[in-house]
């Protein structure tokens, strides 16, 4: 069987694989319109921890998006994924491309936030000794999603887990390229 050098989605030459491999597609409008994906974030395993985000990032390199706005849906989803992977408990790391952008959302049923406009700002923490010896708990990881993102929203609260959904807008005419 011949391999085929092009993404199934929009024709183009793929690099190393291609884009939405496994992924639940709807091709609507433009080539890129949804595509989703979700991927299990596993609570306290730090040897795969970061695992979701690198895919994340392989799957808009394979879509040839613009670099910048690849690295802000990185920083968005590594941060997401730890915070998971430290405060959470096992969740989920989801991607939804459409034809304006992104929505990234990362989902926990863990203990919650306690307090989100605390939460939000850039130095506070509640990472335990064990994992600022591990070098976490700068207290960054909310503030740079919000820094990165177009737009989030944080929803959470003591024993009801947390929902972070963030937005990244392709800018016009240029569909993040």
């Amino acid at each position: 069987m011949a391999e085929n050098p092009n993404c199934p989605l929009c024709g183009r030459s793929l690099t190393p694989e291609p884009c939405g491999q496994n992924a639940q597609v709807t091709v609507t409008g433009s080539a890129m319109a949804g595509l989703q994906k979700s991927f299990f974030i596993k609570a306290r395993d730090f040897i795969h921890a970061g695992e979701a985000s690198i895919q994340v990032q392989n799957i808009l390199k394979s879509l040839q998006l613009e670099p910048r706005f690849i690295r802000r849906v990185a920083v968005c989803s590594y941060e997401g994924e730890m915070n998971v992977v430290m405060h959470g408990a096992d969740g989920t790391l989801s991607i939804d491309i459409g034809p304006d952008g992104l929505v990234l959302e990362v989902t926990d049923p863990g203990p919650g936030i306690a307090n989100v406009e605390q939460a939000m700002q850039m130095g506070f923490s509640t990472a335990s000794d064990e994992l600022r010896e591990m070098g976490f708990g700068a207290g960054m990881g909310l503030p740079n999603m919000k820094k990165n993102s177009d737009g989030i929203i944080v929803d959470s609260a003591p024993g009801k887990g947390a929902r972070v959904r963030m937005t990244f807008h392709f800018r016009e005419g240029s569909e993040g390229r």
